[in-house]
């Protein structure tokens, strides 16, 4: 199941695959999956309780008009969704500062109900996968 899929038609894409329950930890085991016609890659991901209300309340301040940072004081990969990048379209930039210490920053012309559909998403999430342990 995708709850995170930011495509654009050029072939920028940024994508949360769950993968099901973590076997180590108490919550999901997912992975980040970026590909545009220059540079592809994963990195796996753990999510928890705690990290999906976090997407959520991200979710209302994207909404809202603001930038994020998800997930940028765990452990592990950060995600950072600015609304208006360098080239006038949002750029998400994933970051995976504490293991490869690589960033990849992906402008990505998203489509205008993207929020909308990511709420959805992580409602169908939470509708197989509950309940997740808390964190």
């Amino acid at each position: 199941m995708d709850l995170v899929v930011l495509a654009d038609d050029e072939g920028n894409s940024v994508y949360i695959k769950v993968l099901g329950r973590h076997r180590m930890f108490d919550g999901l085991a997912a992975e980040i999956v970026v590909a545009t016609p220059f540079v592809s890659g994963r990195i796996d991901l753990a999510l928890s309780a705690l990290s999906l209300k976090a997407w959520a309340d991200a979710l209302d301040r994207l909404d809202a008009g603001e930038d994020i940072a998800w997930m940028a004081m765990s452990r592990g990969p950060s995600i950072f969704i600015q609304l208006t990048g360098e080239r006038d379209c949002p750029e998400v930039v994933v970051e995976d500062e504490s293991g490869s210490m690589v960033t990849v920053r992906v402008p990505i012309d998203l489509p205008e109900d993207w929020i909308a559909s990511h709420r959805r998403r992580l409602h169908d999430l939470t509708a197989v996968w509950n309940p997740i342990p808390p964190a």
